[in-house]
């Protein structure tokens, strides 16, 4: 069957007007002139007899246009990539790697000045998500996953096996001399942490000391983990968190660890990636980077 589709370069400049709410920002992108997108535009319009902006002081979308509009823009990146592989097969395109929001900002992103230094040429994009990807339908090349595994059909190496510790800016750590003193500190809670049953709370970590709290703990929750450190660092309390996301923190000296107490555990990062996937220059870069980093 045909499809009976408007102007591919009409399509573009819409797309692109509507993504920048403006023909002359469009223009400069598409390198055209302004007058020439609102005409596209205005043929794309008379075309599907239907108005695509409500012009005025502002260029805004109307209801239709709204409703399309991300159709439109998937549309147009799932096309990049398939003219990116025509170029030069699944090596060409950007390094998308899947990763926790948390550890990208706190452990990956702090490092990623020297990934680009070292390799220039491949441009590297984050998702960031606590969610696991499917390979087969997301376009997605490598994945940072945390757990204990297994990954089934999968090429997963272990990165880094985590440690939890509690912290917090030294001011609120200064005053905690005992175990039994956090007993009357704000304790504060990465709620998100709440799918994971085996994940060590405050009342296994007071367990540990031999405490069992006869009051309600004073807890403060926060539905991620970045939100946890943030609070800590702001002396809002201690957080119980894993060594990876406060170790710069740590060595900057904006949080300390609160009674040098650390409980190890069998969660662990992964690098997980189809087997197929390996042999790509962007991937293989990628995994040596990191492993690298690792050894620091």
């Amino acid at each position: 069957m045909s499809r009976r589709l408007p102007s591919l370069t009409a399509l573009r400049a819409f797309e692109a007007a509507a993504r920048h709410r403006s023909f002359s920002r469009a223009a400069a992108e598409l390198h055209v002139t302004p007058a020439a997108v609102s005409q596209l535009v205005k043929q794309l319009e008379d075309t599907l007899k239907v108005k695509l902006f409500k012009r005025g002081k502002t260029l805004a979308l109307s209801d239709a246009a709204a409703t399309a509009i991300p159709f439109f823009s998937d549309a147009f990146d799932r096309l990049e990539q398939a003219v990116n592989r025509l170029r030069g097969g699944e090596s060409a395109g950007p390094l998308v790697v899947s990763t926790p929001p948390a550890f990208a900002a706190h452990w990956l992103i702090p490092r990623l000045d020297d990934f680009h230094a070292k390799h220039p040429e491949i441009e590297l994009r984050l998702l960031a998500t606590r969610r696991l990807v499917d390979f087969e339908v997301e376009d997605v090349d490598v994945a940072l996953r945390f757990g204990r595994g297994p990954f089934p059909g999968l090429h997963a190496e272990k990165l880094l096996t985590e440690t939890l510790l509690p912290v917090a800016a030294p001011a609120v750590a200064a005053k905690i001399k005992k175990p039994r003193d956090l007993l009357t500190c704000t304790l504060l809670n990465d709620e998100s942490q709440a799918v994971d049953p085996t994940r060590p709370d405050w009342e296994t970590w007071l367990a540990s000391f031999g405490l069992s709290p006869k009051q309600p703990l004073r807890l403060r929750h926060f539905s991620d983990a970045n939100l946890v450190i943030q609070a800590a660092i702001a002396k809002l309390g201690v957080a119980l968190v894993w060594h990876s996301l406060v170790a710069d923190a740590l060595r900057a000296g904006s949080l300390v660890r609160v009674l040098g107490k650390s409980l190890a555990t069998d969660k662990a990062y992964h690098l997980v990636t189809p087997p197929g996937r390996l042999h790509l220059d962007k991937v293989a870069a990628f995994r040596k980077w990191i492993l690298s980093q690792l050894k620091r």
